[in-house]
């Protein structure tokens, strides 16, 4: 039931959050206002070679000293400050969103492919494991999560999101099902470069938890796109994966359907299947995932939630419903329904 919304400029063109903001309130049959949120690339060029860390602070306790000793044993915070918000009537406030401008050490990771991420993954993951009312909920460099238990519109007001500018914007409007009431739920989650929206349901949770932990990962929000998020990291950093072979991985062809195929496409395909098969995902679900050079979108091998795509000029949409696409650009040029796993990649220009 959940309404997700995403938009690309693939020449780096600036959106403010109003269009955004207005494609998702259409979606508002597909929510329950316990959540929405909002995840927007290429913010804080002042900072753009920082990982900006939010963080929500629980209220009820004083954790920051904490983080602070944390990030500055494995880097420099260049600057960290309160996000800003404005009070809305609709929102029960519960914790405090705060943000920090991080610069980590790489000589603490020796010998890592990625030292500036791994460190960033392993923060992220012993931060939100523990216990002090703190949780990052978007770690990337020059991008932010904005999110909280609300309708899309008191979210937005909350947090004044057409303050800000991007070239890349996702959006989630939730239908919580369970764990209602936690402002860090909704999605989009984000880890470093990746930030996911999902609609619908990954059956296959405890089989994809328990494989992406053996890596390492500490999943703590037991949500579907936690998992998603970290699974994309792992097959596209850690594994080297091209993102067209991620999606195979995560959504692949039915075994009938690669008996079919020509010889090598089928022979990869099987490889894929033989060496991911705990990694992937069951049941009815579309994804929207987008890092700084792409936004992609992909369903279930059923297409049992849908997904709409649209293009007008240097913009590409994916949403699930035409209605939200027209919203925010009444003149798109093309709009059509992939097939079942037929994925949408869209990529910045250099």
């Amino acid at each position: 039931m959940c309404g997700i919304f995403g938009v690309m400029d693939e020449r780096r063109q600036m959106m403010d959050g109003s269009g955004i903001r207005q494609a998702l309130s259409m979606m508002n049959e597909r929510g329950s206002g316990e959540g929405a949120g909002y995840a927007a690339y290429g913010i804080y060029p002042d900072y753009r070679d920082c990982y900006a860390l939010h963080v929500f602070f629980d209220s009820s306790r004083d954790s920051r000293a904490v983080v602070d000793a944390i990030l500055e044993e494995w880097g420099e915070i260049e600057h960290s400050e309160a996000i800003p918000t404005y009070d809305q009537p609709n929102l029960r406030t519960t914790c405090t969103p705060w943000r920090y401008f991080f610069k980590p050490d790489p000589s603490l990771a020796p010998g890592s492919a990625s030292p500036e991420r791994d460190i960033v993954t392993d923060l992220v993951m012993q931060i939100n494991a523990g216990s002090g009312g703190v949780e990052v909920v978007s770690s990337g460099k020059d991008v932010g999560v904005f999110k909280a238990c609300g309708w899309p519109e008191d979210v937005a007001n909350y947090y004044r999101i057409e303050d800000y500018e991007g070239y890349i914007w996702l959006a989630h409007n939730r239908y919580a099902t369970n764990n209602p009431g936690m402002w860090e739920r909704p999605d989009p989650f984000n880890l470093h470069d990746w930030s996911v929206v999902e609609n619908g349901k990954i059956t296959s949770y405890g089989t994809n938890r328990r494989y992406i932990e053996s890596f390492g990962y500490a999943c703590s929000m037991s949500t579907d796109s936690e998992i998603i998020t970290c699974l994309i990291d792992l097959l596209v950093r850690r594994h080297g994966l091209a993102i067209d072979l991620a999606i195979k991985v995560l959504s692949p062809p039915f075994w009938e359907d690669i008996d079919l195929m020509p010889e090598v496409e089928a022979d990869l395909n099987r490889a894929l299947r033989l060496a991911y098969g705990s990694a992937m995902m069951n049941g009815p679900f579309t994804v929207i995932a987008a890092n700084p050079e792409m936004m992609i979108g992909f369903t279930d091998r059923g297409k049992l939630r849908p997904m709409v795509v649209g293009e007008c000029a240097d913009r590409l949409y994916i949403a699930s419903e035409e209605a939200a696409i027209r919203a925010m650009e009444p003149g798109v040029e093309s709009i059509r329904m992939p097939g079942a796993g037929e994925p949408v990649i869209g990529r910045v220009a250099p």
